[in-house]
């Protein structure tokens, strides 16, 4: 059973949760492709790659146009914006965590330091 979801950030993240789609979103940020290009390096039929390209739409991750019979697929970062903004929050927590551990180690080089001019004495 899959239910949908509601908020903009989730659908992101679960969007990005598969390696094709951020795969496309690579390949994208070079610039546009039809579903032929998308498919091109994946053993996926169209099909297959037309699915990833409506769960990335309905993240707001690509936009489509129309040229001629061609529905060329393009990158839209704006979600991304989002979803780094709330990684970044973790960032803050994650460098806390490591100026700690700097500070550790120093003592304990420091520590080190002092028992072997200790031992040279």
């Amino acid at each position: 059973m899959t239910t949908a979801i509601d908020d903009p950030l989730s659908r992101t993240f679960a969007a990005l949760a598969d390696p094709t789609r951020r795969a496309i979103l690579a390949r994208l940020a070079e610039g546009s492709a039809n579903v032929g290009d998308l498919a091109a390096p994946f053993e996926m039929s169209f099909a297959a790659v037309s699915k990833h390209l409506r769960v990335l739409e309905g993240a707001g991750l690509v936009t489509r146009g129309r040229e001629a019979q061609y529905r060329p697929a393009m990158l839209d970062a704006r979600p991304l914006l989002a979803a780094s903004a709330w990684i970044e929050d973790y960032q803050r927590f994650w460098e806390a965590g490591f100026d700690a551990l700097d500070d550790l180690l120093a003592a304990t080089h420091a520590a080190e330091q002092a028992d072997e001019q200790k031992d040279a004495e």
